[in-house]
């Protein structure tokens, strides 16, 4: 009977039996069902589609980012102009823990949670979407415009065929 055999170094383990690693700021899994919850009720603002990343869920409304899913609660898109809402109405900032800090800092960006209330139905939800949308097309009209890069002058195909000859 042979000894069994140790995978050359470096070698990737078999398809399917390696580990991923954990996200660092979702405690669980975002079930579908809550996706498919919040997605309806963003729907109200417009076309909805979401996406996983991050460990959880993006949503765009319109082709916005205006929403997402982190530690199985909805957080919504806000900026200077709609922040003073989303605090009246008790909604905390979405704030993680930066990943590799040794000090352990905290993160805050420009999402609030949902107002549970708003969490109910669509036409609750309608107002605190818009506030979002609001938000996201502020945020896209603050960013300059990207210009392409100028491209080298290239010589034409076949100018020199037709170019005159030396005699």
């Amino acid at each position: 009977m042979s000894a069994p055999r140790t995978p050359p170094r470096g070698a990737r383990p078999p398809r399917g039996s390696r580990k991923v690693a954990e996200p660092h700021f979702l405690v669980s899994a975002v079930a579908d069902e809550f996706v498919a919850h919040c997605a309806e009720l963003l729907g109200s603002a417009g076309t909805v589609r979401s996406r996983r990343m991050f460990g959880g869920r993006g949503f765009y409304v319109d082709e916005l980012f205006v929403a997402l899913i982190a530690y199985d609660r909805l957080y919504l898109k806000a900026d200077a102009q709609t922040r003073p809402a989303f605090e009246a109405a008790g909604c905390t900032p979405f704030i993680y823990d930066k990943a590799g800090d040794a000090a352990g800092k905290s993160v805050t960006v420009g999402y609030f949670s949902a107002p549970e209330d708003a969490m109910e139905s669509p036409a609750l939800m309608q107002p605190w979407a818009r506030h979002a949308l609001a938000a996201a097309l502020r945020a896209r009209a603050a960013k300059p415009v990207a210009r392409r890069p100028a491209r080298k002058a290239t010589p034409r195909r076949g100018s020199a065929k037709t170019a005159p000859t030396k005699l």
